[in-house]
C-alpha cells in the first residue's frame, strides 16, 4: 500500500560535515538518524560519457540522496505538479535529497561519480519509466 503523497515534500540541498584539513584530506560521515529516511541501499554509477543522459524516471515510493563524490553532476527534477528544479553537484559533503514521484535527468562531467542512499531495495515494479505515465499521475494525485 502506497502512503499518502506529502506535498510539502520537495527536492532540497542537505549539508554534511567534514573533518580534515587539505593536507590530509576530509571525511564525511552520515548516519539514518541524519537523514530523511532509513537507508535500504546504496549503489554508485559512474564511466558515464559526458554526452549521455541518465535517469529518465521517477519512483512511486524510492526516496532518494544522491552525492558527487567526484566531479560535477547536473540534476533536473519536475515533480508531478509540474514544479521543476535544477541542481549541480560538485561537493561530496553535499547531497540532493529527491523525495518519491520526481522525473529526474542526470548529467556527468568527466569522471563524476554519482553515490545514492536509497529508502528501499531495488523494486522494478516501483520504477515509472514511461514520461507520459507520469504526467498521468497529476490526475491521479489531484
Amino acid at each position: 500500500m502506497r502512503e499518502v503523497l506529502m506535498f510539502s515534500e520537495i527536492p532540497r540541498l542537505l549539508d554534511f560535515s567534514r573533518t580534515g584539513s587539505q593536507a590530509i584530506g576530509y571525511l564525511t560521515v552520515t548516519q539514518n538518524s541524519e537523514l530523511p529516511f532509513t537507508i535500504r541501499r546504496v549503489y554508485w554509477t559512474y564511466q558515464v560519457p559526458t554526452d549521455t543522459m541518465r535517469g529518465g524516471h521517477a519512483h512511486h515510493d524510492l526516496k532518494q540522496v544522491v552525492f558527487a563524490v567526484n566531479g560535477q553532476i547536473g540534476l533536473t527534477l519536475e515533480g508531478i505538479r509540474g514544479d521543476k528544479y535544477t541542481f549541480t553537484l560538485n561537493q561530496p559533503d553535499q547531497g540532493l535529497y529527491i523525495p518519491r514521484l520526481y522525473w529526474g535527468a542526470i548529467t556527468f562531467s568527466t569522471n563524476a561519480v554519482l553515490m545514492c542512499l536509497a529508502s528501499e531495495e531495488y523494486l522494478e515494479a516501483d520504477y515509472i519509466r514511461e514520461y507520459a505515465e507520469f504526467k498521468i499521475l497529476q490526475h491521479v494525485h489531484f
